[in-house]
């Protein structure tokens, strides 16, 4: 696959936009070192391109009441029906779940859950997910401080 190309302006943009998506055009513009039409132009292809996906609220889910955070692993007990389709169609309709990704190695599904205490946990373990059809077993990992994150996308990578 080729790496996309991207001028020193436009990972600039990039990297000021992931740390305020809020900026205006002409404060953006100013700080990477464009006018406001170029600079304009330039986002409008960086999100037709796809590069910016949306913009979006990053909000503390503590101060939401949302207190347990904890991924969770699922291993499914087959791969040969619609098993991990049905799974991923129901995990989409679960608010408790923030992130899925599929995963290599022993589980087959990793999932970002957050809930206001253990009693929920315990709800949504045994009443929701454990009741999907298809799951065959659950490793839950309490999550007890989170160092860094939300993420941001590394770019470093594009100044190459």
């Amino acid at each position: 696959m080729k790496k996309p190309q991207f001028d020193e302006f436009e990972i600039k943009m990039l990297r000021t936009l992931q740390d305020n998506g809020r900026i205006a055009v002409t404060d953006l513009a100013q700080s990477v070192g464009l006018s406001a039409t170029p600079c304009t132009r330039r986002f409008e292809e960086l999100q037709e391109s796809g590069a910016i996906k949306s913009f979006a609220a990053v909000i503390d889910r503590r101060s939401i009441g949302l207190m347990v955070e904890v991924f969770i692993q699922v291993r499914l007990n087959t791969h040969s029906d619609d098993s991990p389709e049905r799974f991923i169609a129901e995990i989409q309709r679960l608010d408790e779940v923030s992130s899925c990704w599929t995963m290599t190695g022993t589980h087959d599904f990793l999932l970002h859950v957050m809930v206001p205490d253990v009693d929920d946990l315990n709800a949504f373990v045994m009443h929701k997910l454990m009741r999907l059809k298809g799951v065959r077993d659950v490793h839950t990992q309490l999550v007890l401080q989170n160092i860094k994150g939300p993420g941001k996308i590394p770019l470093d990578h594009l100044k190459k």
